[in-house]
């Protein structure tokens, strides 16, 4: 018996790149010879050309298996567990496909209660079961490769934590550092627009289709030194460049009380991390050790989330090279991050009573007949909440700047290392009673947690829509401020760029000796830098220019078959 040919899988991009081709008008017999392809297929591709172009799936997905079975449920499903990955990655936390599959059933299972009829459909429809066949496939679509395939994610490592304490402790010796010297830099996600969930404003934004509060989030990056008398200007990531308050008030960045930031996923990066350590961290150190007059050297402990880059000393060679960096054991940040010893619980909960009591302030002396509704509305944006941030961090005090090195220096403590906020979470409470908000002790802790808890599939949702939008606008706004510039960056230089990029990009993965590290930091690059001038060249490439307009039909065929084949080319 002859051996079954084997079947030939064409990638999603392949396709979609044939079906351009013949829009643009390129013939089926060209194509034929071009691709490589039967013209039995190339028919089939041209035929389902709709479905094929209007498919949504994940970033990274080359293939679409078995695309006749797979539901929209599973393709959005795929993307929200992709993004969830991602912000696992940043935050440094240890994913296994166990934790994938059973947060993969999870998302499935939410998404199918909120599709119409989808309770009457359950007896029709196959169950999705997250098998080990699924996950292996999900992997290859969406280029996935640093996960741990085996076991659970590890807990706190007790014994690594107790011997990089003692080891840290000799190194501080020999080296002669004193707590001034020592410093600790965390981030830490912030909902800056929620309140505790039993408050009308929580529960009234929860109705509301897509549930906005993921769009409240940012990122917060703390440093202090181990004596608590230094607090370096804190780094905050958002998800837009210039919000519109910026604009109405004529915000200059510069001088705010935090370094702004911003991507897409309101995420610290290796890139964003870097600017605010030779821009921020290392300047502010480097004065203050110069006026107290003490030696020119310091140490900084950092954990191992993806954005702190391994090579941070060598970075840092050239202007700063009196400070020296070490690294955490993995699965011991809970135990010996200083920063995550009540420190960051302790800014939350202080930024949440500054909330409240200037939610009372406009209420009683703001005028206008001003409600907690109205002031929630129409005055409380994200202005206002770097002031509130600015305020809170203030406010924790150095008595619990230092007891949070407790675990790694014991004797750098000296007096009862507990930070008691009870008196904090009472004035919360009084403040929202006068307010006639429903609010307990139990409330704040949950509201606190939540600033940290697993993004649900709803706030995902949210979140990808965020990020599309996102990218929509700030390409446009990107746009505007080149042309008000009048220096427009060409279109070949862009092109060129893409294509040296592709070419490292191959480079680093064919060459790297880690892997899964080549293919973290690329994806982070990709999606700052490289994105910013991709969709540049994608959002030219829509406009119908003047030239263009005038052409001879012949002419602007032409123009647009190369157009189209540069495109492609350098993404």
């Amino acid at each position: 018996m002859a051996s079954k040919k084997s079947r030939k899988v064409i990638s999603v991009e392949i396709k979609r790149e044939i079906i351009r081709r013949s829009e643009c008008g390129v013939k089926q017999c060209d194509l034929v010879k071009e691709f490589g392809l039967s013209k039995t297929t190339i028919c089939t591709i041209l035929t389902n050309k709709d479905a094929i172009k209007s498919a949504k799936i994940a970033k990274g997905v080359s293939k679409l298996f078995h695309e006749k079975h797979r539901s929209s449920i599973h393709e959005e499903m795929e993307r929200l567990l992709a993004i969830w990955i991602k912000d696992r990655q940043v935050k440094g936390d240890v994913t296994t496909q166990d934790i994938i599959c059973h947060k993969a059933k999870r998302i499935y299972e939410d998404l199918k209660k909120n599709v119409p009829g989808s309770s009457s459909n359950q007896a029709n429809e196959e169950e999705f079961k997250a098998s080990r066949g699924w996950f292996f496939r999900f992997k290859k679509r969406c280029g996935i490769h640093s996960v741990t395939m085996h076991g659970e994610a590890g807990s706190a490592d007790k014994k690594e934590a107790e011997k990089f304490s003692i080891n840290f402790q000799k190194c501080i010796k020999d080296e002669g550092y004193c707590p001034q010297q020592v410093f600790n830099a965390d981030e830490t996600g912030l909902f800056w627009k929620r309140m505790p969930s039993r408050t009308f404003i929580t529960k009234e934004e929860k109705k509301l289709p897509g549930h906005k509060a993921m769009k409240d989030r940012l990122t917060l990056m703390f440093s202090s030194n181990a004596s608590g008398d230094l607090k370096i200007k804190p780094l905050l990531v958002y998800h837009s460049e210039n919000p519109r308050i910026f604009k109405k008030n004529n915000v200059i960045k510069s001088k705010l009380p935090v370094h702004w930031k911003s991507n897409q996923k309101a995420w610290v990066t290796q890139v964003i991390f870097n600017e605010w350590i030779l821009e921020i961290f290392a300047p502010a150190v480097k004065k203050f050790l110069l006026e107290k007059e003490l030696p020119l050297k310091a140490l900084l402990i950092l954990d191992n989330a993806p954005a702190h880059p391994k090579d941070l000393e060598e970075i840092l060679q050239e202007n700063y090279p009196f400070i020296k960096v070490q690294y955490l054991p993995p699965n011991t940040t809970s135990i010996i991050q200083p920063m995550d010893q009540q420190v960051i619980a302790n800014f939350k909960k202080l930024y949440t009573r500054a909330l409240f009591n200037k939610v009372f302030e406009e209420c009683e002396f703001g005028g206008d007949n001003m409600t907690v509704r109205k002031f929630w509305k129409e005055k409380f944006d994200v202005l206002m909440a770097i002031r509130l941030i600015q305020k809170a961090w203030e406010e924790v005090s150095q008595r619990t700047l230092s007891s949070a090195w407790k675990m790694l220096v014991p004797s750098w403590t000296q007096e009862e290392a507990v930070v008691d906020d009870t008196e904090v979470v009472k004035d919360i409470i009084t403040v929202a009673q006068r307010l006639e908000l429903e609010v307990e002790e139990e409330d704040v802790e949950e509201l606190i947690e939540e600033h940290e808890e697993e993004l649900t599939t709803e706030e995902l949702q949210a979140l990808l829509v965020q990020q599309q939008d996102n990218a929509q606008r700030e390409a446009s706004s990107d746009d505007e401020e080149q042309q008000s510039n009048n220096q427009p960056i060409p279109s070949a230089d862009i092109k060129n760029i893409l294509v040296k990029w592709k070419a490292v990009q191959e480079f680093t993965n064919a060459h790297y000796p880690d892997s899964a590290e080549a293919n973290r930091i690329n994806d982070l690059y990709s999606d700052t830098l490289v994105r910013y001038f991709r969709q540049m060249l994608e959002k030219r490439g829509k406009q119908t220019t003047l030239d263009r307009f005038f052409m001879k039909p012949s002419a602007k065929k032409q123009k647009m078959d190369e157009d189209v084949q540069d495109l492609v080319d350098s993404t």
